[in-house]
């Protein structure tokens, strides 16, 4: 019902008659002000129906797909916000957004696990021997880890991708794109702890984390 909500809010508001609902209302500013693209927000709204019933991935391709359709599609009209409308930009965004999703997935792991929930794609689990019930388990045997690695590794292998387009992506776009220095954050304290998803230093807070994105800001870098 929620999603059915938010899917005919989003058609009244292209037709000017936004629900009487804050959010909405908001929303529907932003898409006259900056003329948002109707169907990335519906993307959105489709991609977590489908996901409703959490169940873990069949495979990180479906992972990605479903990090495409609701993360990207969120830097997608972050860049019509900003006013970028640059194909090398929508390339970057559809990497970082896929890189997101994987780590969001990854350090979701022990709070799902404590739930008695595994997401992580079943595919590279059966790759390497691996149950849910080695999560469920806290297991950290070298086959989990390397059920870590491998999934790390895919992040940050559209990082790299996201950040080869950097000399043709425009400089305004930026401030989209400054998320990426808190996943390379992630991804390097867990290669850091050999993989090991419940290290207790991944819980951590990184303090100088401000300071690394004002660096990277500075530097105009993503």
């Amino acid at each position: 019902m929620r999603m059915q909500f938010w899917k005919k809010a989003v058609e009244d508001m292209y037709c000017d008659n936004p629900p009487h609902q804050p959010v909405a209302i908001e929303l529907w500013k932003a898409v006259k002000r900056h003329n948002l693209t109707k169907r990335w927000l519906l993307r959105i709204i489709d991609e977590r129906e489908k996901n409703l019933d959490d169940k873990a991935y069949h495979s990180i391709q479906e992972l990605e797909n479903y990090a495409e359709n609701t993360q990207s599609s969120l830097l997608y009209l972050t860049l019509e916000v900003l006013g970028v409308k640059d194909l090398h930009a929508d390339h970057a965004a559809s990497h970082i957004g896929k890189a997101q999703g994987i780590v969001t997935c990854l350090r979701a792991t022990p709070y799902h696990g404590s739930r008695r929930k595994v997401f992580l794609p079943m595919d590279v689990c059966v790759q390497h021997g691996v149950s849910q019930e080695d999560f469920l388990r806290r297991n950290q045997d070298k086959n989990v880890r390397d059920v870590i690695y491998d999934l790390a590794s895919q992040a940050h292998l559209h990082l790299k991708h996201a950040r080869s387009f950097h000399r043709s992506v425009p400089a305004k776009a930026l401030p989209a794109f400054l998320q990426t220095v808190a996943l390379e954050d992630y991804l390097k304290k867990i290669q850091r702890v050999d993989f090991d998803i419940f290290h207790p230093s991944l819980q951590q807070k990184n303090t100088l984390l401000p300071l690394s994105l004002y660096i990277q800001s500075w530097r105009k870098r993503y």
